[in-house]
């Protein structure tokens, strides 16, 4: 299966823009781009760690694209000719020490097999000063019942984290100011799962067993950016709240 908008085979790895049924997952990554795109606005050098299609390090002023698939990297340069795009291996990052202002890393970190190397590589390419941003789905949320380093069921997860882990992973790798905050649904989706229960437990099980109702169908390819609130504040990375995010969003400060 092809998108026609962005032209990359429909794997299930990655998110891309263009597909109706899939348009909950593309607001809801698009939405956390957003919010980054705000705050590194006007940052000399800003990093897109795992860009795959490439629609967000467009969005992030632009941002040099790192990723390690070579079909994707082509891609990107033909659809983002603005951007520049560097294929690489996210353990080890092709950037100069302390050379960087932030370092985005969208829905990535349970995907990589050696994620103390990339954050411990992300420590040493930002400037003092410098922001690693990092969103990721909420393991609690996301695959409910599913305990700390179980592997999930979805087969492109390594592993999948609560805030308390993402932030002792962070602090782990030598950023001593870590920032968490969530990304949930607003209310318009909250509405709809008052009546109707779970909408990404009713996309899992529409996808599975390859039959879409019409009502979960018709709402997914209603749903935008505007749908997902980000928390305006830094908050416990134990807290209530945190652990009913649909993702978790971490800043980590380099000193």
């Amino acid at each position: 299966m092809e998108n026609a908008g962005s032209a990359l085979p429909v794997t299930g790895e990655r998110t891309v823009p263009g597909l109706a049924l899939e348009e909950y997952w593309f607001a809801r990554h698009e939405a956390a781009y957003r919010w980054i795109a705000g705050r590194v606005r006007g940052l000399r050098l800003v990093v897109d760690a795992g860009a795959g299609e490439g629609y967000g390090a467009a969005m992030l002023g632009p941002a040099l694209a790192l990723e390690y698939d070579g079909d994707v990297c082509r891609h990107i340069r033909t659809r983002y000719p603005h951007l520049a795009v560097v294929r690489a291996n996210l353990a080890s990052m092709p950037l100069r020490t302390q050379s960087v202002d932030a370092i985005a890393c969208c829905q990535v970190v349970e995907h990589l097999w050696d994620l103390a190397g990339f954050l411990g590589d992300c420590r040493r390419a930002l400037r003092p000063g410098g922001e690693l941003i990092v969103t990721t789905p909420q393991r609690i949320t996301f695959s409910p019942g599913l305990g700390r380093r179980e592997k999930p069921v979805n087969p492109f997860h390594v592993e999948e984290f609560d805030g308390e882990q993402l932030h002792d992973l962070l602090v782990a790798a030598g950023f001593d100011d870590v920032d968490m905050r969530g990304i949930h649904h607003g209310s318009r989706i909250a509405g709809w799962e008052a009546s109707r229960g779970s909408l990404v437990a009713a996309q899992v099980e529409a996808a599975t067993a390859g039959t879409w109702p019409d009502d979960v169908r018709s709402f997914v390819a209603t749903v935008t950016a505007e749908d997902f609130d980000v928390d305006q504040a830094a908050m416990a990375p134990d807290s209530h709240r945190i652990a009913n995010a649909q993702d978790l969003l971490a800043i980590a400060t380099a000193a």
